[in-house]
């Protein structure tokens, strides 16, 4: 009996001969490379030794080091597993030589069976038929193509000690021989040492079918059944299962023969695998003898219940097949029962060509169950897969009593396999499993070569990782961030079931929006209209509110809320917000809830034809967004345009009244009608504009205060006026930012206006809209008593109190109200933002300019309407005309070499419509730098949205793209869009995460709970930063539903700090620099490149502001500095021309 067995291999093989040897009671040494000091095979042997470096040929194929380590260690045996140099006749007999045991045959039978070129010798010389072939070993081009030609193509090049499907290729034609002939050597002799190779003609389409045979010194042999091994890819074997039972039992029977000959006729000692082609007319052929273990044993082992590994140790020790351990005195003595499938689960991307795949496993969960074995050597959470071995992480084999039983069986086994952190074959695999043609045992070994619809995946979602890792970078880039925990919020709970007949809705998609418009007159109550999950969030807190709070608080919201004329909670800047910084779909919002809220109107802001963007749409795409909205849920579009430029709104309103929705035409209230010195913006003018709008269709005339300018007198006088000029209702908008305006609505509600809008208290007031808290107590017991419960109002204010917590890096805006508004007149919304846009631009200290600058612009540009977009422009050009040290007395100078702001040059071009007051001309010819402004309306000069050409660019990032939604929002934001989908990608799902995580990432220690989708809940808890890494990350440490978790993210304070940044000269014409701080999001232009003057080089953002960086001389394009997704800093050098 052996004392102590060296295993001269690694990986599952290894481990495998290991728990063989422990449960004989036979100590064991293990050998492993440098990369594989940490194996799991060098764990569980009781000694080990390193035998060199990483490359196999130093290591696993030195056989001077594993026989010196044998002598070393004292070990009386070694098992070379498979692979390497298990079927190597050299080492065979140097063992001998060195008297250690060879478990396996001898150096005799490698030869004359190992050896594919003497096998073919031997079994012709027994009468079993071959495929036609090399009579000798070759080992030149030339002998090949001989052979080759005397064969007939197409042939099959084999290494003559190969395995594994190595050093194996086709050859067709004399064209592709020599190459094929060589890189078949190549493989054999970097896997095999051996650059001997063999010829054989190729059959087509056969059915691979292979004998276990197990042979003993006293000249016993039998089989252990047969394996089907067809599903093969490169030759190598994927998917195995015993027995083959659909191959006919007559030639079956006949295999059962010719493999019992075979070994008899060479004498065949120990385990050893006999292997036959079948073709399609029952003809078999005997391709090769593999005198070792077969990776696929596990099958037989499962069917025939012999341990094949104890069997090899018993048979080397000198044991007969008959010994009690075996059980095989006589074939009659083998019992085969049911059916078991080996799937080889292995770190290769099947969607990439199976291209290899290493690095660390952040995640391993294995499989099980009754019928299930698990064969692995290196795999388990932290393992790295190394680049110089195999690619199998683990076998799984399964056995059930029927064919179908044990495919079902094996696919559910191998999906319990999670890997995470390295691509695996466990999608391509499933889909074999799967495949009727596997099911009903008619596969060929060209099988995955020909069935396409293997290699259709759904992508691997690998959702927690994907959270991890979002969560990971927020702990990197803000490592020492403040992270508040909080309580649950309050939820406002439904006191009962709500569905459509519980609110207006129900009327409008009924009876029409010509009956909402004679409902809402005949009403005596003040009717409110809800901004919280629109403009409130807007105006206070960076238009951040996500999704997810807005359907916690949704239930409630449709019971309480329920008597509201409207909910505004989709469009204007919260559109692309969505997509831009909370990486979610707004259109997804917008049906989720209109789920949750199914009877209160939905209400949306709409930009004309600028729909929910910065600049002018094609007609088609205005049009087909608003047929979408309508479609999702949107019953009341506000359309309004930030010029009250009537042109510009036709086509949005027409489609409004086409799609059979509410339409709100919408007035932009500026300046004061109350002030005898502000003669453009009269009530005279208001007067004919709201006639003209409902000329136009208009179901609701919207006054849009931006600015929360509209004064409570000059509301009573405006809404009087208005009632006894139009005949349909008012709905009544502004900002509170002085705190006047719950009086203007007050009074407005004397006068008669019809609805208001309000937001729950917490997220009111301010930039916001009034409180509706404060609204509906105003009003309660008198003639325009809303009718709301201020209890229940309570119960919404409750939770948003709780929420706006959350988002308090958000919240830097006004503390307290100001009545400066009065002079800069910036809208409510642009006036929270604008002082994080300045100080994202290093203006802060400046701050105070920039508002007086803001008054400065709208003067100097003749007192224009201030709304989205054209408020946007204001805004920009008052920062840049502070950055340059610019007054209206000198820009025309001054600004001939600058390059101004796009949304500016927008602006002069009249691409935003044509302001009442005209364009400053000469300020205009600096702006557009010699190009011709319109005059007309932008929508007639662009061309239609090519709907074709959009699917073409979206499908290369978003094959799977959402149509008409996919579609609209790239159209409108082609780079946001991507970026969104990109991100999601990269992090998943991640809408249902709580929201201080989703901003601010996690306390140590703090434990959190993300259901990523109904049913599925993962617990997540910070354990801290780890080191950072030599690639530039850092580790981050969690615990996932209990179990550590590591997660390596880029660190940024691992970059060159001390990069050195090259100003632009402002006066030498052939530099270009950034006028801004901020990101560089193209680049239009690469060395050589001609340019000319105002040609656009390269375009800069920065809080959603773009600058068009031109050339300032003709010339050619020298050197380009910058990439895109480069930040540089204002001044800094770009590109140079020459």
């Amino acid at each position: 009996m052996f004392q102590k067995i060296l295993i001269a291999n690694r990986g599952e093989i290894a481990v495998r001969i290991i728990r063989a040897c422990r449960e004989m009671g036979i100590k064991t040494v293990a050998v492993y490379s440098e990369a594989d000091r940490d194996a799991l095979h060098t764990l569980l042997a009781d000694e080990a030794i390193c035998i060199g470096p990483a490359p196999s040929t130093e290591s696993y194929l030195d056989m001077e080091r594993i026989l010196t380590a044998c002598v070393v260690m004292k070990a009386d045996a070694i098992h070379p597993g498979f692979g390497f140099l298990s079927e190597n006749a050299r080492f065979a007999e140097l063992c001998e030589k060195c008297n250690i045991r060879f478990i396996g045959p001898s150096a005799e039978i490698i030869n004359k069976m190992g050896n594919k070129s003497e096998a073919r010798k031997t079994m012709m010389a027994a009468g079993v038929p071959v495929v036609p072939g090399s009579k000798e070993p070759v080992y030149t081009v030339e002998e090949g193509l001989k052979t080759a030609k005397e064969v007939g193509f197409p042939v099959m090049i084999k290494a003559s000690s190969g395995g594994g499907g190595k050093g194996m290729r086709v050859s067709r034609s004399e064209e592709d021989f020599e190459a094929n002939f060589l890189n078949a050597q190549m493989e054999s002799v970097k896997g095999f040492s051996d650059n001997t190779m063999y010829i054989e003609r190729f059959v087509e389409n056969p059915r691979h079918i292979e004998f276990q045979i197990l042979g003993d010194r006293y000249g016993n042999v039998v089989h252990l059944g047969e394996r089907d091994c067809s599903l093969q890819r490169r030759y190598q074997k994927v998917v195995e299962f015993a027995p083959a039972w659909s191959v006919p039992e007559s030639i079956r029977e006949q295999l059962h023969a010719d493999a019992v000959k075979i070994a008899e006729a060479v004498g065949y000692v120990n385990a050893g695998t006999v292997e036959f082609l079948v073709d399609r007319d029952g003809n078999h052929y005997f391709i090769e003898m593999n005198p070792r273990i077969q990776v696929e044993h596990t099958v037989t082992e499962m069917v025939t219940s012999i341990d094949l590994v104890r069997a090899q140790i018993l048979i080397a020790e000198g044991q007969p097949i008959s010994h009690p351990e075996i059980g095989l005195g006589d074939q009659n003595n083998l019992k085969v029962n049911g059916y078991a499938i080996q799937c080889r689960v292995t770190t290769e991307d099947p969607a990439n060509n199976f291209a290899p795949d290493n690095g660390k496993i952040e995640a391993y969960r294995s499989g099980g169950g009754f019928g299930v074995r698990l064969d692995g050597g290196n795999v388990g959470t932290g393992s790295v897969i190394s680049p110089y071995y195999d690619s199998l992480l683990v076998k799984v084999t399964s056995w059930d009593c029927t064919f179908p039983a044990v495919c079902r069986k094996a696919t559910r086994a191998i999906n319990e396999e999670h890997v995470r952190g390295v691509k695996t074959n466990i999608p391509f695999v499933t889909n074999i499993l799967t495949h009727p043609t596997f099911i009903a045992g008619k596969c060929h070994t060209k099988f995955i070569d020909e069935t396409p619809e293997l290699f259709e995946f759904t992508e691997s979602r690998d959702r927690a990782t994907r959270v991890l890792k979002y969560i990971a970078n927020i702990q990197v880039n803000n490592p020492d961030a403040e992270r508040h925990q909080y309580d649950t919020p309050r939820f406002p709970k439904a006191q009962r079931e709500i569905s459509k007949q519980d609110g207006l809705k129900l009327l409008l998609d009924t009876d029409g929006p010509e009956a909402v418009k004679d409902w809402v007159l005949g009403q005596k109550k003040l009717l409110i209209t809800d901004t919280t999950m629109r403009d409130a969030h807007q105006s206070l807190l960076s238009t951040r509110l996500r999704t997810r709070d807005m359907l916690k608080g949704a239930d409630g919201t449709a019971d309480i809320l329920a008597d509201c004329f409207s909910l505004e909670m989709w469009g204007g800047a919260t559109f692309d917000t969505a997509y831009r910084f909370l990486h979610e779909s707004p259109w997804e919002r917008l049906e989720m809830l209109r789920e949750k809220i199914p009877n209160i109107p939905f209400q949306m802001l709409l930009r004309g034809s600028n729909l929910v963007g910065y600049a002018s749409y094609p007609d088609n795409l205005v049009r087909a967004f608003i047929a979408e909205s309508a479609r999702e849920g949107i019953d009341v579009f506000r359309v309004f345009d930030s010029l009250n430029w009537m042109p510009n709104m036709e086509t949005a309103m027409d489609e409004v009244l086409r799609q059979g929705k509410f339409l709100e035409g919408t007035v932009c209230y500026t300046g004061d009608i109350l002030d005898p010195t502000r003669d453009r913006y009269t009530l005279e003018y208001y007067v004919n504009f709201a006639k003209e709008l409902e000329r136009r269709g208009a179901h609701m005339l919207a006054i849009k205060d931006m600015s929360g300018l509209l004064k409570p007198y000059a509301a009573k006088k405006l809404v009087s006026t208005l009632k006894q000029e139009i005949g349909i209702p008012i709905h009544l908008h502004t900002h509170n930012t002085t705190d006047n305006q719950i009086a203007t609505y007050l009074m407005a509600a004397e006068a008669g206006v019809d609805v208001v809008d309000t937001a729950i208290g917490p997220l009111a007031n301010l930039t916001s809209q009034p409180s509706m808290n404060a609204v509906v107590e105003s009003l309660r017991g008198q003639e325009r008593d809303t009718g709301f419960d201020p209890q229940r109002l309570q119960e919404l204010a409750d939770y948003w109190a709780d929420v706006r917590l959350r988002y308090e890096s958000f919240d830097k805006g006004l503390k307290v109200p100001v009545t400066d508004i009065y002079r800069y007149e910036i809208p409510g919304g642009q006036y929270t933002n604008l002082q994080p846009q300045v100080e994202s631009l290093g203006l802060g200290h400046r701050f105070a300019e920039v508002k007086e600058m803001y008054r400065t612009v709208n003067l100097m540009l003749g007192d224009i309407i201030k709304v989205t977009p054209s408020s946007k422009m204001v805004g920009d050009l008052a920062i840049f005309m502070v950055q340059n040290d610019l007054t209206p007395e000198n820009i025309v100078e001054k600004g001939e070499h600058l390059a101004f702001p796009d949304s500016v040059v927008s602006y002069f071009k009249g691409m935003m419509g044509q302001p009442p007051c005209g364009f400053p001309k000469d300020l205009q010819r600096v702006v557009l730098k010699g190009e011709k402004p319109i005059t007309g309306r932008p929508g007639d000069l662009l061309p239609p949205t090519d709907w074709d050409q959009l699917r073409r660019e979206i499908v290369k990032f978003y094959p799977n793209y959402e149509e008409p939604r996919s579609l609209i929002s790239y159209a409108m934001y082609p780079k946001v869009y991507e970026e969104y989908v990109r991100h999601r990608k990269e992090y998943g799902y991640i809408m249902r995460m709580g929201s201080h995580v989703f901003f601010n990432g996690m306390a140590v220690g703090e434990m959190n709970k993300i259901n990523i989708e109904d049913g599925k809940t993962l617990m997540i808890k910070y354990i801290g930063l780890g080191d950072r890494n030599d690639d530039g990350t850092r580790n981050v440490q969690f615990e996932l539903n209990g179990m550590r978790r590591e997660v390596a993210v880029p660190d940024p304070t691992a970059a060159d700090t001390a990069k050195t940044v090259v100003m632009a000269d402002p006066n030498d014409k052939s530099q270009a620099g950034a006028s801004i701080p901020g990101m560089v999001s193209k680049v239009n232009v690469k060395p050589g490149d001609q340019v000319k003057v105002n040609d656009v080089l390269a375009v800069i953002e920065a809080m959603k502001m773009e600058t068009s960086v031109v050339a300032r001389m003709d010339g050619t394009i020298d050197e380009v500095f910058v990439k895109p997704s480069q930040s540089v800093k204002a001044g800094e050098l770009l590109l140079t021309i020459k």
